[in-house]
């Protein structure tokens, strides 16, 4: 077969930027940074959110234009000006929200991403060039599937595999993995890092796990507050470093400073101490969360969830691990009333479960949804009254069927405040806001007051460490506090760290059941990969 001259492999890129400054309005998101990422390596870019790395990146990827300073591109200065030209430099970025043309299948989005196209197609001869790029990359996807129908992990496979195509010089990710299972993960970066170290391409990776940093990095910057304040071989690095490192030595919190600490997968925990049971008389063996049986269709009429059991005790955390696009989506939103239960019933609290508003109110469930902008908040309105949504018409924000919206106020700038949320104040549009500033709004609304069954999904996707700390926190305080949490997650790490008890969810049927502590990361990925078998139906769990 011959292969298309214009894609074949190049040599990696040098890339350097000196003195690179961003402002936007009065925020200076870049300052006087210079970094130098070596042709053929992987070059980690860690830091907290808003530290700067998406504003660098897209400077370089040509998406934003520098204030001051500039970029070199082996050695010679470049004036990115938009994606095209970048592009033609070589240079490839997969972002961390999707770009894929919706209703377009694999085939035309991979061809799509080429730019110039011919006006006739071949589609034989293109078909069979895709199919043999396929071969030689860790991902198998149908040529005419599309990604209005997948799943968020299908979604960033193709991301990925959409630049891998063009064959790059300058690979940038952000954050590639998250929604992937560790073997998967393992896979990818491996793959990455092949490509890297044969010299046909540099790779700069946006990551919040330092597992991945150690693993399959080669070196390492450190932006906070928008300068670049630590760069290192990783080989000569540290986890403990880089994270004081990322929060400065005026925060004395770093990953080694706190007995009892612990660090996995990027996470830099609470006190081991946070696993432990909720007290006695919290307990309760009778289940507070019982899902029966439940079936429910998926987007294209099949079923995603398959016959699930499931049971979630007070005081405790229950875990369901999966890789996107297995009914973890499906199975949350028939649980909270955004989808039709096909079959099967559900219980808080020993009473049927209709996801009411004043139900939620009674039987005092929260849920923390993925996606918070689309599923957890309206855009167009401001930060105070999304605050408000769950009680809007409740004493004392509302009197006598009178809106006390001053009370609103107040109460919207005491969470702002609590929950450390940057934005132009409680009036800004919550779209205005960034995905973590978008998920702390949720937080505040939904871990207010007594809460009896929380229900979270990907709760911490895409924040720092420093945010996925104070999240994790809160959830297990909600444990503490005799309250049951059902956490359906895509990060293996969060639910070793957090869940008393961990099941794997696998095309919409539980799989696998282990209690948290002790439970083994490649075993549980082997299950969400599909290499396990069913060793049990998953019920009640046990009490």
């Amino acid at each position: 077969m011959r292969v298309d001259p214009d894609f074949a492999p190049r040599p990696a890129m040098l890339v350097q930027t000196l003195a690179l400054g961003k402002r936007f309005g009065g925020l200076t998101a870049l300052e006087d940074v210079s970094i130098e990422v070596r042709p053929g390596t992987v070059h980690a870019l860690l830091g907290e959110n808003g530290a700067g790395k998406t504003t660098l990146v897209k400077c370089l990827a040509g998406s934003h234009t520098p204030d001051e300073g500039a970029v070199l591109c082996d050695g010679r200065e470049q004036f990115i000006a938009n994606p095209v030209i970048a592009r033609e430099l070589g240079i490839g970025m997969v972002y961390q929200h999707f770009t894929l043309a919706p209703g377009m299948t694999v085939a035309e989005n991979l061809l799509l991403a080429r730019g110039k196209l011919p006006a006739w197609i071949r589609w034989n001869r293109q078909r069979e060039q895709i199919e043999a790029f396929l071969r030689a990359t860790p991902f198998r996807m149908e040529l005419d599937a599309r990604p209005a129908d997948m799943a968020a992990g299908q979604k960033q496979k193709l991301e990925l595999l959409k630049q891998l195509y063009l064959r790059p010089r300058l690979l940038i990710l952000d954050e590639p993995t998250s929604v992937l299972t560790p073997q998967e993960a393992d896979e990818v970066l491996s793959h990455v890092r092949a490509i890297a170290h044969s010299g046909h391409c540099t790779v700069l990776l946006i990551t919040h796990k330092f597992r991945e940093v150690m693993a399959y990095a080669d070196d390492v910057t450190v932006l906070r507050r928008g300068k670049a304040v630590h760069f290192s071989a990783v080989s000569s690095a540290t986890p403990q470093a880089l994270a004081r490192a990322m929060i400065g030595s005026d925060q004395p919190q770093a990953a080694d400073e706190s007995p009892g600490m612990r660090h996995r997968g990027g996470v830099d925990l609470a006190p081991a101490e946070r696993r432990d049971p909720a007290p006695a008389e919290r307990r309760d063996p009778a289940p507070a969360l019982e899902i029966r049986d439940l079936c429910v269709h998926g987007d294209r009429g099949t079923l995603a969830v398959v016959s699930l059991s499931l049971a979630v005790r007070a005081g405790e955390i229950l875990g369901v691990a999966g890789v996107s696009g297995n009914g973890q989506r499906e199975l949350m939103e028939a649980i909270v009333g955004q989808r039709r239960r096909a079959s099967g019933s559900v219980q808080v609290q020993g009473m049927p479960y209709v996801a009411s508003r004043a139900q939620n109110h009674i039987l005092k469930l929260r849920s923390l949804p993925e996606e918070p902008l689309r599923n957890g908040c309206v855009a167009g309105m401001s930060v105070s009254d999304n605050m408000a949504l769950r009680d809007f018409d409740r004493a004392p924000l509302s009197r006598r069927g009178w809106l006390r919206s001053g009370v609103w106020r107040r109460r919207a700038r005491a969470w702002i405040t609590e929950y450390g949320i940057k934005s132009q104040g409680e009036g800004a549009p919550v779209s205005s806001l960034s995905g973590g500033n978008v998920q702390r709004v949720v937080l505040a609304r939904e871990l207010a007051g007594d809460i009896r069954v929380l229900i979270a999904m990907n709760p911490v996707f895409g924040l720092d460490f420093a945010a996925v700390r104070e999240i994790h926190a809160r959830i297990v305080e909600v444990r503490s506090q005799g309250g049951a949490v059902l956490l359906i997650s895509e990060d293996i790490d969060e639910l070793l760290e957090l869940a008393d008890r961990i099941v794997v969810m696998s095309e919409g049927r539980l799989v696998h059941e282990t209690l948290g502590r002790g439970a083994q990361r490649q075993v549980l990925g082997a299950y969400m990969g599909g290499a396990g078998f069913p060793d049990q139906r998953c019920g009640p769990g046990p009490g």
